[in-house]
């Protein structure tokens, strides 16, 4: 019986493969001339477009602990040395550009690197320089000398879809030119906390640890990903694989390549997802999905375009918007300039606004200036630095000097302090009148990521 399965299930395989023989690969024919069906003239195509990337980083660390005391060293009469200690990396990237020798990968695959090799195919190896990156949406982009490369084709991923034949490209574990295939099991896949920018495709084709930067591709060999993350406990593959979609892989490259880095800008919005609780009590069908303006940052991009709190944002540009997360990513993409038409919902009625994305105008003050216990920090209102178009309330911490006044209380470049003696503060003014009353100790209450303290400055 189980036997009858095996070859029923082989069966059924092989007649999906072989309906899509004039685009996945040619048959080709066994010893008894039947034709089976086979990715190889498709891989020989592709995988020379991807490529090993080593990467090295040095710390400085000192000889001995002893050393660090100048008394010692001046004692014993022994100079301050100090040691370059290596460490190295292993990760895929993928070749966009044959001509300018444009390598695609993943930001965590090279951050930090002083020194980064990209190993070919054929058995070269190339030193890179760094062209640009984005650690919100972990994307990089590298560049390699332009001598006899193949690049890869790349294709629509919005036309992508649930159950498509996917192979996976890279190098795992460091072993060269691995593939492996499977479909596409998800799409869309956001709110997993792997990175700033989440509208991942998921697969069940194998990730491992140096996939990272590695192309998912479809039976046509066009690429349609690229490979970043693996959710595993143990690190291994599970069957739950996530890469970046070409399309948005694409459009951040393009910043990257011109400036170095994305220029996002900021529409200026607190938006949340549109649940049916919500749906109902705004009178809409249950079939409406959207996100939900909960507050507009005054005199920003959304408020000049029109946008009022409780309007229902289900489209941009023309393209759906399922949740926050889809209004995150949309915008997340647009350069500053940038027009973008947002189709809303206000009070059951559609409105089309035009809305102009805004650079972030950051506004910022030395702690010391507030009061000497702040000393050595610098300080500006959230919601002029948040690069994710989620308008935040509170005073964030830019930048902490070693050994201050702010340093010694606990404060963290990243913080956000969101109360002062239990007030809450919204804004610098807010923080700089809290401090006018002089109290002996001051008491700050401090979001860091996803944790919440309070500080004590005395």
């Amino acid at each position: 019986m189980r036997v009858v399965q095996k070859l029923l299930i082989l069966g059924l395989v092989s007649a999906a493969l072989l309906s899509t023989a004039a685009v996945a690969a040619l048959p080709i024919a066994d010893g008894q001339g039947r034709k089976l069906p086979s990715l190889a003239p498709m891989l020989e195509k592709t995988m020379p477009a991807v490529v090993n990337i080593a990467t090295r980083s040095r710390m400085r660390t000192q000889d001995n602990p002893l050393l660090r005391d100048p008394f010692f060293r001046f004692f014993f009469r022994t100079p301050e040395r100090r040691q370059q200690q290596a460490t190295q990396s292993l990760g895929s990237g993928v070749i966009i550009n044959a001509e300018k020798g444009y390598v695609l990968t993943n930001n965590h695959v090279i951050d930090k690197a002083a020194e980064i090799t990209v190993t070919l195919k054929d058995g070269r190896q190339l030193n890179a320089k760094l062209v640009g990156t984005d650690p919100d949406s972990d994307v990089a982009v590298v560049q390699i000398p332009a001598n006899d490369l193949v690049a890869i084709q790349v294709t629509d991923s919005d036309q992508v879809r649930v159950g498509d034949f996917v192979v996976a490209i890279g190098n795992p574990f460091g072993l060269n030119q691995t593939a492996t295939s499977g479909i596409v099991s998800a799409l869309g896949r956001s709110g997993l906390g792997i990175e700033g920018y989440e509208n991942f495709i998921q697969t069940d084709a194998s990730i491992n640890p140096g996939n990272s930067g590695g192309a998912l591709v479809n039976l046509q060999g066009e690429l349609i990903g690229i490979n970043t993350a693996i959710l595993a406990p143990g690190g291994g593959n599970v069957g739950i694989g996530f890469a970046i979609p070409s399309n948005m892989v694409m459009k951040l490259t393009r910043q990257l390549v011109e400036y170095g880095e994305v220029r996002r800008g900021l529409l200026g919005i607190r938006a949340q997802d549109l649940t049916p609780d919500l749906g109902q009590a705004f009178g809409l069908s249950a079939d409406v999905r959207g996100a939900v303006v909960v507050q507009v940052v005054a005199d920003s991009a959304a408020e000049k375009a029109g946008l009022r709190s409780g309007d229902v944002i289900i489209a941009i540009n023309g393209k759906r918007v399922r949740n926050s997360s889809d209004l995150r990513n949309a915008i997340g993409l647009l350069r500053i300039g940038e027009r973008l038409q947002l189709t809303v919902l206000s009070n059951g009625h559609e409105r089309q606004l035009v809305a102009v994305v805004a650079a972030p105008v950051v506004r910022t003050v030395r702690g010391e200036e507030l009061d000497v216990r702040l000393g050595g920090a610098i300080l500006a209102d959230a919601n002029t630095l948040d690069q994710r178009q989620v308008a935040v309330d509170g005073v964030v911490i830019v930048e902490v000097e070693r050994g201050s006044q702010a340093a010694r209380a606990g404060l963290r470049p990243g913080d956000i302090v969101t109360s002062v003696n239990r007030q809450a503060v919204k804004n610098v003014a807010m923080v700089r009148e809290a401090f006018k009353s002089r109290q002996k100790a001051i008491l700050l209450n401090v979001r860091r990521g996803d944790l919440a303290l309070f500080l004590m400055l005395r």
